[in-house]
């Protein structure tokens, strides 16, 4: 698989909004709930300040659209720079420190399976020795999994947050410690690049919701009825990803397509599987899903084989993440498009670490590209490794 991944274009400013909702940070496990009444509402991404940047990148840190030329794999990218002496980090010597890696959520996943590899073989890669924790779903955990590998010596931590407002105990405690902290992914509500944290890094969430709202429009032809299965409550990638589609609807004015259900379904494959056996006995006519993950969108379809409705030629299914499983579907017919969202931060991600504290300084915020599957390109997606 690629290490381009994560650093999302921001194909508008507005758009850009996604990667840092009032500073949040990638899939994930708050409480949920299976009332579809309390499915969350699109909110406004606020308005930009007079440089153009958006209020969500504002909050979190970045104050200027950066022009200078990006890194590969890399859309945008907001200053200030960060550097780690204004908040008293030492530089690193990375032949000898050792550096942690925190993974948020079970690696049942293929996008945390990917998001992990990527560390870990961008840190060898480099001969850097990389200590790693994995929360398992649990914010807690995460708290503790931070503050035990700064315990262990760690000099830095790249971590993904579990969710938008659980780890202010972990950076606290980082920031007493002089170390430096780098989220990627998602991210987190209150916490501003270069002040509380290290530079940010992440896709523009957005962004991913119009174009998956595009793709179910092309593939309806702006008339279904509808079902989205919502990712995890009180993540910032779900309230993102449902604002994005939900507006590029209305902005495309593609009122034939009526959304009559939505639900949490957790981000699982299971729990994708168990929301839309109860969506079809509610809406047995639904021609249309909208899964804010791919491993939703799987248990959706498996749900849609056992009733005897699966392919497209029955139900539309659009997804995002970029995963094997989902792109394969594609191939099968059973989906009808795939939006990525990028695990691989490794090489991104630690050569931001690296500017911040031995260089000239790291953007405060960084949007990373995602690539986007269709019949069109879905074959060779798999054969090239490009779907992980």
């Amino acid at each position: 698989m690629k290490a381009r991944r994560r650093i999302a274009v921001a194909t508008s400013v507005v758009a850009t909004a996604a990667l840092l909702t009032a500073c949040s940070t990638g899939s994930n496990s708050d409480s949920t709930s299976d009332d579809s009444s309390a499915a969350p509402v699109a909110t406004a991404l606020g308005t930009a300040n007079a440089g153009g940047v958006p209020a969500a990148i504002t909050a979190a840190g970045g104050t200027e659209l950066l022009t200078t030329a990006k890194p590969e794999g890399v859309s945008a990218q907001y200053g200030p720079l960060c550097k780690g002496a204004d908040l008293g980090i030492a530089k690193i010597d990375f032949t000898k420190d050792t550096i942690g890696w925190a993974q948020s959520e079970k690696e049942a996943n293929p996008f945390r399976i990917a998001s992990t590899k990527s560390q870990i073989e961008a840190a060898k890669a480099k001969g850097w020795k990389l200590l790693t924790t994995n929360a398992q779903s649990n914010v807690q955990q995460e708290n503790s999994d931070i503050k035990g590998m700064i315990d262990k010596g760690a000099k830095a931590i790249i971590f993904s947050p579990i969710n938008s407002t659980g780890l202010g105990d972990a950076i606290a405690y980082a920031k007493t410690k002089k170390v430096a902290m780098i989220p990627v992914d998602r991210n987190i509500t209150g916490v501003q690049g270069c002040k509380d944290v290290g530079p940010q890094l992440g896709s523009d969430f957005v962004e991913q919701g119009r174009r998956a709202a595009d793709a179910m429009i092309k593939a309806t032809d702006g008339k279904a009825k509808l079902a989205i299965l919502l990712g995890a409550s009180g993540v910032n990638v779900t309230d993102d990803r449902t604002a994005g589609f939900l507006d590029q609807l209305k902005a495309k004015n593609a009122s034939g397509i009526e959304v009559v259900f939505q639900q949490t379904g957790d981000f699982t494959r299971e729990k994708g599987k168990s929301v839309t056996e109860t969506m079809l006995r509610a809406h047995p006519d639904v021609t249309a899903i909208y899964a804010e993950n791919d491993e939703m969108g799987l248990g959706a379809l498996a749900a849609l084989d056992d009733a005897g409705k699966s392919g497209i030629k029955n139900v539309h299914i659009v997804s995002i993440d970029g995963t094997k499983g989902a792109v394969q579907a594609i191939v099968d017919g059973n989906f009808d498009a795939v939006i990525e969202s990028n695990p691989a931060f490794g090489p991104a991600a630690q050569a931001a670490l690296e500017a911040y504290v031995n260089g000239d300084g790291a953007p405060a915020v960084t949007i990373t590209t995602d690539n986007q599957y269709d019949s069109s390109n879905a074959a060779e997606a798999l054969s090239s490794g490009k779907a992980y």
